[in-house]
């Protein structure tokens, strides 16, 4: 037995011998390859997970987006301001009635080099490969996780070489945000069909940024695309930058000391670990960093909240307005922002909808006012003759300290309050089948507009048929819901929006915490590196000094 044991160790020391020989040469390879470039011309960032495909019909979460975004285009994009702007069709006509879609392309844009497009080596983008790449995002064979932006089209073609036509079953204004989202970028189905599954690893786009290097879980170089189509104000073709490279490194403090020593350009978020390190209290940049880091900040299409279920036969306290009313009076947000979270994010005192959104503007919603709460509960007990009011709330790990901080401040009002603590995917099972009377959550837009918020509680969106884990219902609101998602003037559905997001404070489906903010730290010689709310990564303009 102690001899087989002895070879097992010397065959696993050579194993991982192979793979840190592995790992070294692939980094010495990657750094062969950057050696050219000067350290100015190249943009490194760290991602602490593995990207998972780099086929835009899979990009789902924001590790594979934003490798994705540098590598393809779609139709349109977003600005900063989370407007829409031309991309790869330089302009658009909508019908009178919203349901039609007609795309006119730029005769400028030409695939990333590849050994298919013959001689030349690229070939121009047309219309019909928009045709091609709606056709495979509804594909059940390629399973993208995509599909459903294309849930409310009719059909698509491509008119001629440079019209493509999309039709809607019905009006829906959000749809030119949700024609941004990097599913709807143009692949060439002759790469794609080619390298079959393995596209996920060859990626021939559009973008400014080319495929180079990939290996997994070490590296990712991505090159200067020198045939971009976009020039900056001055007529100069972009992008700036020679080259982008990611690492893999999945310890967060050691993605902060390497940042520190300047070997990252870039760091995305704020860890627990490092955040007293590097942000005071208040939420401003430590004087220490402030002359060689850069920390920006700006408003995060995120709300954080907790959800009461308040479907099903059951009878709980939180099926009374008054307690969850009383909740939402119980606790300060602005105090619990400030000590738990460096001022990281901005209480949510307006409503469900969040900051960053047009629009939003500034409703009242619900602030600290403990005696106001304690009323609400003395008036539940007379009507239903309780003594006692017990309320659990649950969440993840990661949000203990938040959930504490509540359960504290809501006993101080007179509720007696638990809080149970379950894995993530538990806590996800529990919203989604209604087992849960208090839940912690969050929603991140899917596309910026106020609807993606407020179809969380259309009755007829109950899960798990939908996104509406309260299971809330209110026929006013079900009727705005569904008058704004046929009006195509702005002004008049922002209106519907914000009556609807009134209804949502009046009735206390939700308790909404804060409203996350968008938080990046990069070296002082990085310049043009924008914040949006959506939190996307756009290189094509940033450059280094």
């Amino acid at each position: 037995m102690f001899k087989r044991n002895r070879g097992l160790v010397g065959c696993l020391k050579s194993v991982l011998y192979s793979l840190l020989l592995f790992s070294i040469l692939c980094f010495t390879s990657c750094a062969k390859k950057e050696s050219k470039f000067k350290d100015y011309e190249v943009f490194r960032y760290n991602e602490h997970s593995n990207v998972t495909s780099l086929d835009p019909a899979f990009a789902k979460d924001q590790r594979n987006i934003w490798v994705v975004n540098q590598l393809f285009n779609g139709l349109v994009q977003l600005d900063d301001s989370l407007h829409v702007k031309p991309s790869l069709a330089k302009k658009w006509d909508i019908s009178d009635d919203g349901k039609v879609y007609r795309f006119t392309l730029r005769d400028d844009v030409y695939f990333h080099k590849h050994k298919l497009f013959g001689e030349k080596g690229t070939r121009k983008v047309m219309a019909n490969d928009f045709e091609y790449s709606f056709t495979r995002l509804l594909d059940e064979n390629v399973a993208s996780p995509g599909g459903w932006v294309l849930q409310n089209v009719d059909n698509f073609k491509a008119e001629n070489d440079s019209i493509f036509t999309i039709q809607l079953k019905q009006a829906f204004p959000p749809f030119l945000g949700l024609l941004s989202m990097k599913y709807c970028s143009v692949v060439p189905k002759e790469v794609v069909d080619f390298y079959g599954k393995d596209f996920r690893s060859n990626p021939i786009g559009t973008g400014p940024f080319k495929f180079k290097l990939w290996v997994e879980n070490t590296k990712l170089v991505l090159r200067k695309n020198e045939y971009y189509f976009e020039k900056d104000e001055k007529g100069k073709s972009l992008p700036y930058l020679e080259a982008v490279a990611v690492t893999f490194l999945p310890d967060k403090q050691s993605e902060f000391l390497q940042f520190i020593q300047g070997n990252l350009d870039f760091m995305k978020s704020l860890d627990a670990s490092y955040k007293d390190e590097i942000v005071t209290t208040s939420g401003e940049l430590v004087e220490r960093y402030k002359e060689e880091v850069v920390m920006q900040k700006g408003a995060y299409l995120n709300t954080e909240y907790l959800g009461f279920f308040i479907g099903g036969e059951s009878k709980t306290p939180i099926k009374s307005k008054l307690i969850r009313q009383a909740i939402n009076y119980g606790f300060d947000r602005v105090k619990m922002i400030t000590f738990l979270r460096n001022n990281i994010g901005t209480p949510a005192l307006n409503g469900f909808v969040p900051k960053g959104l047009p629009s939003f503007n500034n409703q009242k919603g619900y602030s600290y006012q403990p005696q106001k709460a304690q009323s609400l509960i003395e008036e539940y007990k007379k009507v239903n003759g309780n003594s006692n009011v017990d309320i659990t709330i649950t969440t993840n790990s990661s949000y203990l300290d938040l959930c504490e901080f509540i359960q504290r401040e809501l006993q101080n009002i007179g509720l007696s309050v638990n809080v149970d603590v379950i894995p993530p995917s538990t806590l996800r099972q529990g919203k989604a089948n209604g087992k849960l009377p208090i839940f912690r959550a969050s929603w991140i837009a899917d596309y910026p507009d106020a609807e993606n918020y407020l179809s969380l509680f259309y009755s007829k969106n109950f899960t798990p048929n939908g996104p509406n884990y309260t299971h809330f219902s209110n026929e006013n609101f079900d009727n705005l819901y569904e008058k704004s998602i046929q009006e195509v003037d702005n002004s008049k559905r922002y209106v519907m929006y914000q009556k609807m997001d009134s209804i949502l404070i009046n009735e206390a489906p939700v308790i909404p915490l804060y409203y996350d903010e968008v938080i990046r730290f990069s070296r002082k010689n990085v310049n043009g590196l924008g914040i949006n709310p959506i939190d996307l990564l756009d290189l094509k303009r940033v450059f280094k000094q």
